[in-house]
């Protein structure tokens, strides 16, 4: 058997008998199988990152509009949360607690242990710092997402009140009730799309 290679010796083209050539390396493995290993490798170190540290999601609906539109591109942080705990205002992305296979997009209004009370769209939280109630700021929502429900609501001691910025647009805790905590993925960590809006920690307020 015999191969063509050319040299650095002008244009000369040299006929290399393989068998007998000691200076040629016979491969190792087929090119299917460093494909199949290449595959396995990648698999290996891709599958725990999105799993466990970090996800892309695209943002679908006006629900947190102005801070999240349509077709955003997002990378989320997935391990802060084994280290702390989410706070208010922090905007997170979390299982839909009806359809685990649905992702949501929301903001933390309510943390465990607290009472949520909405007055003519206005909301007010109680808690052990504040047992006479300390108004939110939620300047962050424009006039016309805002609305002018009211209701009370007591948070258990793994349960946070999630609402959309877009509050007239969202399917959030106001409906379906309070998100226990291990519902929730991860927070946003980088918009990396459309160019014009990339940021770090995106939505925080």
């Amino acid at each position: 058997m015999k191969i063509l290679c050319q040299t650095n010796i002008g244009s000369t083209i040299v006929l290399m008998d393989i068998e007998t050539d000691d200076n040629y390396i016979k491969p190792k493995e087929s090119f299917l199988k460093e494909i199949i290993k290449f595959t396995l490798l990648a698999l290996i170190i891709v599958i725990p990152i999105r799993t466990y540290i970090a996800q892309p999601f695209i943002v679908s609906g006006p629900s947190m509009d102005p801070a999240f539109a349509t077709g955003q591109y997002l990378i989320v942080d997935q391990i802060s949360y084994y280290f702390e705990n989410p706070q208010r205002n922090e905007v997170i992305i979390f299982r839909y607690p009806f359809d685990l296979k649905t992702f949501y997009i929301k903001r933390i209004i309510g943390l465990p242990g607290e009472t949520v009370s909405m007055e003519d769209g206005k909301v007010t939280i109680i808690n052990n710092e504040f047992p006479n109630g300390i108004l939110i700021n939620d300047s962050f929502i424009a006039e016309r997402h805002r609305t002018t429900e009211t209701f009370k609501k007591i948070l258990g001691p793994t349960e946070y009140f999630v609402m959309g910025d877009n509050r007239a647009e969202s399917s959030d805790s106001r409906s379906w009730g309070p998100l226990e905590k291990k519902y929730i993925v991860g927070r946003p960590f980088l918009r990396l799309f459309p160019l014009s809006k990339i940021s770090v920690f995106p939505g925080k307020e």
